[in-house]
C-alpha cells in the first residue's frame, strides 16, 4: 500500500528549460557556458553548490573566474534562475488535495541561490508558504549528497521514517529512479510535458 508520495521538483513539480540557463550565462560573458549544464546534473562550480560543498560567496568568487568581463553577484544569480521557468498553480493546488490521503515529501537537487529566491517565490503564489504544501523536504545542498546517490535516499528514510516500499518516488530522470528502486522505493518516470496528477489518477492512487 502506497501511504508516501515522494516528488522530484525540476521537471515535475516545476518547468525547467537549461537552454535559458545557458543563453543567460553566454550573453553574460561565462566562457563554454554550456559545459556546466547536463541534461539532469550540473559541472564544477555549479555541481558544487548543489551538493553543499561550497557555498555561495565561494561560488560567486570561482566562477567570476570564467567569465571575460567583470560581473556582479546579482547578474550571476539572475543569470542561473533563468533555469527555473515556474510552477502553475495548478499544480500547487494539486498538491494540496495530495495531502488529504498521503503524506506528501519532496527529494530535490538543487542550491541555496533559488532556493531562496525563485523556488520560494514560486511556491508562495496560491497564498502559501513552500513547507506548507510538504510533510517534509530533502534539497541536495542541506544534504550534501546529489540524486542518484544512496546518501541522498538514506536521509529521507531516516529523517521522515518512510519505509520505501510504502513510498512512491516521482522523478523525470531514470537514473534516479532506478537509483531509488534499488533501495525499494516504488518509482514513476514523469515524462517532460505530462502532468504529475494525470499520472497518479491512472495508476488509480486517487
Amino acid at each position: 500500500m502506497i501511504k508516501n508520495l515522494l516528488f522530484d521538483l525540476g521537471g515535475v513539480i516545476m518547468d525547467i528549460d537549461k537552454n535559458r540557463c545557458v543563453k543567460a550565462f553566454d550573453e553574460l560573458g561565462l566562457k563554454e557556458a554550456s559545459s556546466y549544464f547536463g541534461e539532469y546534473s550540473q559541472q564544477g562550480p555549479f555541481m558544487a553548490l548543489e551538493r553543499g560543498d561550497m557555498d555561495i560567496a565561494e561560488f560567486h568568487r570561482v566562477l567570476r573566474g570564467g567569465f571575460d568581463k567583470p560581473v556582479t553577484d546579482g547578474e550571476i544569480d539572475r543569470a542561473f534562475c533563468r533555469f527555473l521557468i515556474g510552477i502553475p498553480v495548478g499544480r500547487l493546488r494539486e498538491l494540496e488535495r495530495l495531502r488529504n490521503k498521503y503524506k506528501i515529501f519532496m527529494l530535490s537537487n538543487t542550491n541555496p541561490i533559488m532556493w531562496n529566491a525563485t523556488i520560494r517565490d514560486e511556491f508562495m503564489k496560491d497564498g502559501r508558504e513552500r513547507e506548507d504544501y510538504f510533510d517534509g523536504i530533502v534539497t541536495s545542498f542541506e544534504a550534501n549528497a546529489l540524486k542518484p546517490e544512496k546518501a541522498i535516499f538514506d536521509k529521507v528514510i531516516e529523517r521522515f521514517c518512510v519505509r520505501p516500499e510504502e513510498t512512491l518516488f516521482f522523478d523525470d530522470s531514470q537514473v534516479n529512479l532506478d537509483a531509488a528502486a534499488a533501495l525499494g522505493f516504488k518509482t514513476q518516470l514523469i515524462v517532460p510535458g505530462t502532468e504529475f496528477f494525470y499520472t497518479i489518477k491512472n495508476l488509480g492512487l486517487i
